[in-house]
């Protein structure tokens, strides 16, 4: 065993300096979330409260087991990006224990907007259902929607990741025995219908759920039958007539407390097969980690501080140590699950490279889940770089990445740029999860390089007309491109558009991915199968 042994200095002004830009970033994140967790605020609120009804987040808490954590994905989707208030995208989904079975719970907020889907919720949803299919977790849809979001209806319905995919996914993952169980607590109109119809087992809260393919306005309109929304489609039709539901409930509680007896009757039991020890705390606090992170992006640091601070004892078995420094690799174990982690300490060369995809293949035979801790600018370039082929080390990294099919989870803690980004991981790699810290970065090369690009095409195209070109017609062009990827390359923007899984407080990173490792081993490791490495 390699014990890590820090060399920060808590005292000194370097790490001081960090640890105030990094709590300022925090504690920001942690004053947005809290504003996301009032849905659509108090007034709706107390419209919701008022019909019997409880609140989709007490929902949850009544759903989870007593103590349970919840892993909440998405927090921030739709931030900012539709011109209205639409928090958490009108949908809460996340992972919590019911009756000691890991499940992933997605629950419509009707005080944001009706809970109706716009196209960020249907994404949210689908990256749900994703997340249960790969890790084989049962899904508990808590359902109060108006349906789809009818002015955005072109985002929302036609295309093959819109909102019949929902669908699709619940009959796939039924057919592969993942359990789909539905709480009608509310609406659940048109398509929508389809969430409880195609559920295993479905519940409904009577007086207050309904179930209907169009609602009395449209069948108003279609037929001239004049009926109301009880009479169409409540819980009386559906428990005692159609048969399109299971479950009569008497409120959301009782709701509920059926929904908690139908996965205590599934017979779950995990798949996933690792040697699990007793957990052990890390020699050092995770709340160092605000210090560990340069506050310049352009200062490097030692990831092998951040790694001592979350693996069990900080103990850390690195592989080829005096080979590839720029890229740490090696073996621990987090709160007792094995775990293989990648970490940059720098650009990536060829022997990087060469290194990582040695040890994807390595724990990849082993079985043993796969942890990338993103800060990469890229690989390197020039010509002494591209004449000793790094294109083709590149992209044996590359390979190895998108070949390990044993679960693989990124956390971004600086930057994530260009093809860095895909060999670290990056979200087109399919990690089960993929976080970011406050101070992440995220762009195809960094604000500084990509407006240096432009200037020098504007410079060259002047001189060859014959134009001259001056400081400030630099600056006119250089200030909107910074401008433009600060915007674009914050968390925050990222997140909003579901581009990763979250943004998270760094001192809760090593629990985060704890939980995460625990709801991945409900479903088998399978094997990997890597193509041709060119040589």
């Amino acid at each position: 065993m390699a014990t890590l042994h820090t060399q920060l200095n808590p005292r000194s002004a370097e790490f001081i300096a960090n640890r105030e830009a990094m709590l300022k970033q925090v504690d920001a994140l942690h004053t947005l979330l809290a504003q996301v967790q009032q849905g659509g605020g108090p007034k709706a609120q107390e419209r919701h409260t008022s019909r019997g009804k409880l609140l989709p987040r007490e929902r949850i808490n009544r759903l989870l087991d007593p103590g349970s954590p919840f892993l909440e994905i998405s927090q921030l989707a739709a931030y900012e990006v539709y011109g209205e208030d639409v928090p958490a995208a009108g949908v809460i989904a996340g992972i919590g224990r019911v009756e000691g079975v890991e499940c992933m719970i997605v629950a419509n907020d009707a005080t944001v907007k009706g809970g109706s889907y716009y196209p960020l919720t249907v994404k949210k949803h689908l990256r749900a259902q994703t997340i249960a299919q790969q890790n084989r977790l049962p899904c508990i849809y808590l359902v109060d929607s108006g349906g789809a979001n009818l002015p955005r209806q072109d985002e929302v319905f036609p295309d093959r990741e819109h909102f019949g995919r929902i669908f699709f996914n619940q009959a796939n993952m039924s057919a592969m025995g993942i359990p789909q169980i539905a709480v009608v607590m509310g609406s659940c109109t048109a398509g929508g219908a389809y969430v409880p119809a195609m559920a295993d087992e479905a519940i409904m809260v009577r007086q207050q759920a309904t179930i209907f393919l169009a609602g009395p306005p449209l069948v108003k309109a279609a037929t001239g039958e004049v009926v109301s929304a009880e009479d169409l489609g409540g819980a009386d039709v559906h428990c005692k007539i159609s048969g399109v539901a299971d479950h009569y409930a008497d409120n959301d509680e009782h709701a509920l407390a059926i929904a908690r007896r139908s996965v205590a009757n599934l017979n779950w039991r995990k798949l996933g097969e690792v040697q699990q020890r007793a957990p052990i705390a890390p020699l050092y606090s995770s709340d160092e980690l605000y210090g560990v992170v340069s506050a310049d992006a352009k200062q490097p640091f030692d990831v092998r501080e951040v790694i001592a601070r979350l693996v069990d004892g900080s103990v850390f078995d690195e592989f080829k140590a005096l080979f590839g420094t720029t890229l740490v690799c090696g073996f621990a174990h987090l709160h007792g699950y094995p775990i293989a982690i990648l970490a940059n300490n720098g650009i990536l060369f060829a022997e990087a490279a060469q290194k990582g995809a040695h040890f994807i293949e390595l724990a990849s035979q082993r079985g043993i889940p796969l942890l990338f801790l993103q800060n990469i600018t890229g690989f390197m370039v020039g010509q002494k770089y591209e004449a000793g082929g790094i294109a083709k080390h590149g992209a044996k990294l590359v390979t190895a990445v998108a070949c390990a099919k044993v679960p693989k989870f990124t956390v971004i803690i600086g930057g994530s740029f260009g093809a860095g980004n895909y060999g670290m991981c990056g979200r087109a790699y399919d990690p089960r999860f993929l976080w970011m810290w406050p101070n992440a970065r995220i762009g195809v090369m960094g604000a500084e390089q990509a407006a240096g690009v432009l200037v020098q095409v504007k410079r060259e195209q002047a001189e060859r007309s014959g134009h001259p070109f001056s400081a400030a017609q630099e600056a006119e062009i250089k200030q909107p491109i910074l401008d433009q990827y600060e915007e674009q390359g914050h968390p925050y923007y990222s997140s909003a558009r579901l581009w990763d899984d979250g943004v998270i407080d760094p001192a809760q990173t090593r629990d985060v991915l704890g939980l995460a490792l625990s709801a991945s081993l409900n479903a088998p490791i399978e094997p990997s199968r890597f193509g041709v490495f060119r040589m």
